[in-house]
């Protein structure tokens, strides 16, 4: 299992690197090609791939620091340093947008040329190379790569849309239509920026993963023949992928005197199809839930 896990996690790693390269490489390419086209669509999709390959590199990085484990600085390990990561790529690519949005409309105002037959070359260009990295994504196994193989569908969908503003271009002159198409991505990069911001917030508030039912677990939980309740429920994610449950239980009377670590094991194992793998139980007897007040008296 852990040989297994070894390579999966190096063949991610792997994958990520290859996206990056292939992301920071094309960037280049799109920045030179907007500036000589005259295209701020193709400008503003250069900007978001430098973004884009900005996360693939932290997400690399990251993926080694959130893997290591708790230790007397950090308890629960290093996960949630992908969220810092996350943050920041977050703002970086909201300011960035804003002067887009700004030079969009500017150029909507004050209309220039662009180069239709180079934006076309471009977009061609574009759809081969983040299509190439979409092929070698496609079979994402991890939250790390299911991320990038939506960020590279994304830049595919975006050059498609600059494939066909380009071909409009040629036959019709509406040099607005670059700025438009260049405001129109740009929304919807936000868009999706506020998505994944909003998420990484409430991971970071410790919300109830959106994806469990907590009202399943206390229901599956109180199935378990031993325990008649259960109080103080907490659940939490890490980073997004490791959930953290703690929960008290509290035993039935004619179970009082059997060996907890049965009990916990049920426990367990009852949350775990929920995705939960980190589980910490206290239990309690029916007496000493009656006796012991935690508000007034603390045992």
């Amino acid at each position: 299992m852990g040989s297994n896990h070894n390579h999966q996690a190096h063949s991610s790693g792997k994958n990520i690197a290859f996206a990056f390269i292939l992301n920071f490489s094309f960037a280049i390419i799109e920045l030179t090609g907007g500036i000589l086209t005259n295209s701020v669509a193709i400008l503003s999709d250069a900007l978001h791939d430098f973004g884009d390959s900005l996360s693939l590199g932290v997400a690399y990085y990251l993926q080694k620091i959130s893997g290591k484990k708790g230790d007397n600085r950090y308890s629960y390990g290093y996960k949630r340093f992908s969220l810092l990561g996350s943050v920041f790529i977050s703002l970086v690519l909201a300011i960035s947008s804003v002067f887009i949005i700004r030079e969009g409309i500017l150029r909507i105002i004050n209309p220039q040329e662009a180069n239709a037959q180079g934006m076309l070359l471009l977009s061609i260009l574009g759809i081969i190379v983040n299509g190439a990295a979409v092929l070698k994504m496609k079979n994402a196994k991890n939250h790390n790569e299911k991320a990038v193989f939506l960020h590279m569908m994304e830049d595919v969908l975006g050059w498609i849309a600059v494939l066909i503003a380009s071909i409009v271009m040629i036959f019709i002159d509406i040099p607005v239509l670059d700025p438009i198409l260049s405001i129109s991505i740009t929304l919807w990069v936000l868009y999706n920026v506020y998505k994944n911001l909003k998420d990484t917030v409430s991971i970071m508030l410790q919300e109830i993963p959106k994806e469990i039912d907590i009202e399943k677990i206390k229901e599956d939980i109180l199935k378990i023949g031993e325990i008649e309740s259960i109080h103080d429920l907490h659940l939490w994610s890490m980073d997004g992928e490791n959930h953290i449950l703690t929960v008290h239980i509290v035993y039935s009377d004619g179970y009082k005197y059997k060996p907890e670590s049965c009990v916990k094991k049920r426990v367990r194992d009852s949350v775990l199809k929920f995705g939960i793998d980190h589980v910490t139980i206290e239990t309690e007897s029916n007496e000493e839930c009656s006796e012991c007040s935690y508000r007034n008296n603390p045992c």
